[in-house]
């Protein structure tokens, strides 16, 4: 009897790293590449728990659809970003999921970066790097805080938002259209250098895959590209389109709203192109800006947004284009009306079913189903 006992218990020591690493590959989920390959770290509940001080209110950052932001310090002394999906909360974890086996996979200076993850019963939670600046929204609609976030510094968050997405649809080894892109979930990093987070609805393309369709349209109202927000239909182009619109945010320090004319509605994609085409594109720069930035440069970005928000997606360039036309390497074409008034659409009726906080910001993303 005491033979078979150190038998058996030989044989745990023996298999006990590989069923560690089978859990893990069965908490990132399919194919066939689990965390540990990516040489991240696993951490334990009690650590976790620990360094957010049992998951304190005063170290909650924000709240999203996979569950709660948690700001913690290790035993180490460093500060991480927590994730903490808790319990069955359907499309939730389904989010988390997608997260974790997306962003396993990514490395770019310009995408948020994950350390590790924590499965613990039902608990399940990723680790990231932690960003003291917080999100970009935080800074742009914020009437006192905006004054600090010069034209350099708003310039260096289009050029790197851009280059994270260049690589997100075009250098790395996977095709991945965020659908999210918003100033939420643009995080900052010490010297305000932008790196895109929150892939929870995120989609992976394959082979020749270029675009998707879906009945499901999840995503932000005011960023989501009209195609998709018709039809469906998404691409690296719906992408695009977001981009664009934060461009116009960032240029004019305010967030798109439909704005009432005398006798239309218009967005701001259609705003800036009536300005654009009455040569009074000034009066959309925001106030702050007036005097201190480079007219050439804004100018450009703006002729640039206007380009990613055409109609037609095949008008939009690519974020491999985009980046070139920020660095002064291709010439502007000249942008064409981006849409119809507003009025105009045939636009089907939704309902709203979830809304939701993501990230560590008050943004809010809306599940809507068509009718």
């Amino acid at each position: 009897m005491a033979g078979l006992f150190l038998l058996l218990s030989g044989l745990w020591f023996y298999l006990r790293p590989w069923w560690k690493s089978k859990k893990a590959h069965n908490f990132i989920g399919e194919d066939n590449e689990d965390l540990g390959k990516q040489e991240f770290i696993q951490y334990d509940f009690a650590t976790l728990s620990a360094a957010t001080s049992e998951f304190s209110v005063d170290n909650k950052l924000g709240e999203g659809g996979f569950g709660l932001v948690y700001k913690g310090t290790l035993n180490t002394g460093e500060v991480i970003a927590l994730k903490r999906l808790s319990g069955k909360t359907g499309q939730g974890a389904k989010e988390f999921m997608t997260e974790a086996r997306l962003v396993a996979k990514l490395q770019h200076r310009n995408l948020v970066k994950l350390l590790g993850f924590c499965s613990h019963g039902e608990e399940k939670m990723l680790v990231y790097e932690f960003l003291p600046n917080s999100s970009v929204d935080r800074f742009l609609f914020d009437p006192i805080r905006r004054e600090s976030l010069k034209w350099k510094t708003r310039y260096k968050i289009i050029m790197g938002i851009a280059r994270g997405l260049q690589y997100l649809h075009e250098d790395s080894r996977l095709i991945i259209i965020h659908r999210d892109l918003k100033p939420s979930n643009i995080l900052l990093d010490k010297e305000m250098n932008p790196k895109i987070a929150d892939f929870g609805i995120a989609k992976l393309f394959g082979g020749k895959q270029k675009y998707g369709n879906t009945s499901q349209i999840v995503g932000t109202q005011g960023y989501m590209a009209p195609e998709y927000l018709l039809t469906g239909e998404y691409s690296e182009k719906s992408d695009v389109y977001s981009f664009g619109i934060i461009i116009f945010e960032l240029v004019s320090g305010q967030k798109n709203r439909v704005l009432y004319q005398a006798t239309h509605m218009e967005d701001m994609p259609n705003h800036v192109w009536r300005l654009w085409n009455g040569g009074k594109c000034h009066d959309f720069i925001d106030p702050i800006l007036q005097n201190s930035a480079p007219t050439s440069e804004v100018m450009k970005c703006i002729q640039i947004g206007m380009l990613c928000v055409q109609g037609n997606t095949d008008n939009r360039p690519t974020m491999a284009t985009v980046v070139l036309m920020l660095t002064g390497s291709m010439p502007l074409p000249s942008p064409s009306t981006p849409l119809m008034a507003i009025h105009d659409y045939s636009l089907p009726r939704f309902d709203i079913d979830a809304t939701q906080n993501h990230g560590s910001t008050d943004q809010s993303t809306s599940k809507l189903e068509a009718r």
